[in-house]
Formats: structure tokens, C-alpha cells, sequence
């Protein structure tokens, strides 16, 4: 895959820049606090995993009946999806703690939710972090079965309906990930991508096969042999607490980059996109509902997309302190600053934006 250069025409981008990260460097250190997690962010992660995994041990070790069966495979939906947000992804990101071995150990509870780690730091951490919202780099705005999610795709005629549809296809945001990680790697070793990332190609398949299997094995094959429950009422539980992960993963990154005033640019015929870095993150990316305190614990400062695009490296706990300064620099220097006030807003914005690439 050929790089894009990011090229400041205005010298003023590269002031802003410089500026905004002297003053979130100062915030950290006129406090003295770390960057990473801290013990709330451990408490979280307890809570996150054990709502997975105990819901699970409910439904494998107790006589359950259906009803109550499918609840618990709602809740671990709700636990996979809250591990994703707020403990996968800061530990990806580096940002989950100051120990590289803290970090490598809550990242791989990417296994435990049937994905692969490396896969997820290539297209998220490198990709999507690299290339926000630029067609044909960034895989998180290419077209997604029937959802047309950028600007320069190619426009079907079902496109138009794709607002009403799109939420019930975001609920196989996890599903599809179980079968598709096979093929994205195969995708990654034949570009070069992971051999670039000083990985082998080879065990990275084996490693993801065995995953796969233990995975399966775990979520289905136990609760055949050892619940009260058929083999298709596992399955639709296991269906259920994807479907639940999913659309709610779905619908919250999509409400960070596919809404009204998030533009999606082209390089040049030079490869160059002409605007700073950090000023391409901010004309890429949106904020919503910053004053939700539940929303931002449960979705681990996702609201907060616009910072955590700036500062990936610093765990999302400091999200809402580090925000005023974010939005205050950008406004000294002429910069937009997309926020949504509330979710609702934000959904509306995302259903609105459905609607125009629809069109």
C-alpha cells in the first residue's frame, strides 16, 4: 500500500499543533498524574470481564431456563461490547498502563471475543489511526455489505434505503469479524503489511486458527455438553450476544466519523493530503454526548473520538479533562471542532448522513 505524505500548506496548522500538544503535556505534568490507567481503570476492566465471563459461567453451571438463558446472552453481548470500547482498545493503543506486559495481556481479551490482536492493531492502530476517513486506506469507512459509508464509493440503487436497513447489518459487526479474520490476514501477509510490522505470516495464521477453535469450542461446544440447553438454543443465544456487541460497537464508531461536518478527502495525484496531521484528525473525526458520564465510562471515551484520534496513546480516563483544552487551542486558531451535544443528536447525525450517501 503506497503512504500519504500529510503536508501543511498553512504554516499556522504546524503552530496549532505544537501548541495544543505543549499544553496537554503541561495539564499532565502541572498535575502530576500519569497518561495511562489508572486503579479506576483497572476496577473497569473488572467489571467489564466479569459481567462477560460470569454470565457465561451462569449459563454453562446453572439450570437456567430459556428465557434467562438469552438474558445472560444479552448481558455477555453487553460485556463484549464494554470490553472492546474500554479495555481492548486502550490496551492496543498502548495507553491501558506503563507496562508493555499490561498492556499485551488485557489487548489479547480480543481473543476472548473470537478476534484476532494483530489484525485489529493493523487496520485499527495503523490504518484507521493513520488514514482516518480517507477512501481506499481507511477499511473502517469502506463499504460494509450493503452500507455505503464514503462519499467516493460506488453508489448502488439500495443505497437509498440503507438508513432504515443499516442498523440491522451493524449487528453483524462481530459475526462477520469471526469468519472474515482469516481473510483480512491472508490480505495483510500478501501486501506486506504484517511482514512491515515484524511478524510472521505463517504463525500469525496458525495462531488465529487455534484462537478460532478454542473459541468455538468454549462459547459453543460447552454449553452444548454441559447447560440445560439444545444445540440451536445455544446457538441462538450465541447468535443474540453478537447481535447485541455488534450493533452497539457499530453504531458508536460510526457516530464518531460518519456524521454531518466529518469530511472525508482525497490525496492528490503526489499522494499528499495538504493539511497537518493533527488538523486532518480534526476534519475527520466528531465528539458526542461529552457530558454523558454514563455513555463515556461504558464506551471508554469513545464520545471522545476527536481526542483519542489526537492522543491515542493516552489512556481515555483523561478524555474529558483534556477535551476543554483540545476545543479551546481550536478555536484560538480557527479550527473546527465537530461535537455532537447529545447521542441522540449524534445518531440523528449519523441517520442523516446514511441518507446523503444514499443519494
Amino acid at each position: 500500500m503506497k503512504t500519504i505524505q500529510f503536508i501543511a500548506d498553512d504554516k499556522k496548522e504546524l503552530e496549532f499543533s505544537e501548541t495544543l500538544k505543549k499544553r496537554v503535556n503541561e495539564y499532565f505534568k502541572s498535575n502530576n498524574i500519569s497518561q495511562k490507567g489508572n486503579f479506576w481503570m483497572y476496577l473497569k476492566a473488572f467489571i467489564l470481564l466479569s459481567t462477560y465471563i460470569l454470565s457465561f459461567l451462569i449459563v454453562v453451571l446453572f439450570p437456567l431456563g430459556p428465557l434467562m438463558g438469552f438474558l445472560m446472552a444479552i448481558l455477555m453481548g453487553i460485556g463484549e461490547a464494554g470490553i472492546g470500547m474500554s479495555v481492548m482498545h486502550d490496551a492496543a493503543h498502548g495507553a491501558f498502563s506503563k507496562r508493555k506486559w499490561v498492556n499485551s495481556f488485557f489487548a489479547s481479551t480480543m481473543f476472548i471475543l473470537g478476534s484476532n490482536v494483530l489484525n485489529w492493531k493493523i487496520q485499527h492502530n495503523l490504518l484507521h489511526h493513520t488514514y482516518t476517513n480517507i477512501y481506499g486506506y481507511d477499511q473502517d469507512i469502506s463499504t460494509k455489505a450493503a452500507i455505503r459509508l464514503s462519499d467516493h464509493a460506488p453508489l448502488k440503487k439500495y443505497h437509498r434505503f440503507q438508513f432504515i436497513y443499516a442498523f440491522l447489518l451493524y449487528g453483524l459487526m462481530t459475526i462477520s469479524k469471526l469468519f472474515s479474520d482469516l481473510t483480512q490476514l491472508l490480505e495483510f501477509n500478501r501486501s506486506g503489511i504484517t511482514k512491515a510490522q515484524k511478524r510472521n505470516g505463517r504463525k500469525e495464521i496458525i495462531l488465529l486458527i487455534l484462537s478460532k477453535i478454542v473459541y468455538f469450542t468454549t462459547l459453543l461446544v460447552l454449553p452444548i455438553l454441559f447447560s440445560p440447553f439444545s444445540w440451536w438454543q445455544v446457538l441462538i443465544g450465541f447468535l443474540l450476544m453478537h447481535l447485541t456487541a455488534g450493533i452497539i460497537m457499530s453504531v458508536i464508531f460510526q457516530m464518531a466519523h460518519v456524521v454531518e461536518g466529518t469530511e472525508q478527502p482525497l490525496p492528490d495525484q503526489n499522494g499528499a493530503i495538504h493539511h497537518d496531521w493533527l488538523v486532518h484528525q480534526l476534519r475527520t473525526t466528531a465528539d458526542f454526548a461529552p457530558r454523558n458520564i454514563i455513555l463515556n465510562w461504558y464506551v471508554g471515551g469513545l464520545n471522545f473520538q476527536v481526542e483519542h484520534h489526537l492522543f491515542s496513546n493516552i489512556c481515555h480516563i483523561h478524555y474529558k479533562n483534556i477535551a476543554p483544552i483540545v476545543q479551546r487551542t481550536a478555536s484560538e486558531f480557527g479550527i473546527v471542532y465537530n461535537v455532537k451535544p447529545t447521542f441522540l443528536k449524534a445518531l440523528q447525525s449519523h441517520v442523516k448522513r446514511l441518507k446523503e450517501l444514499g443519494k
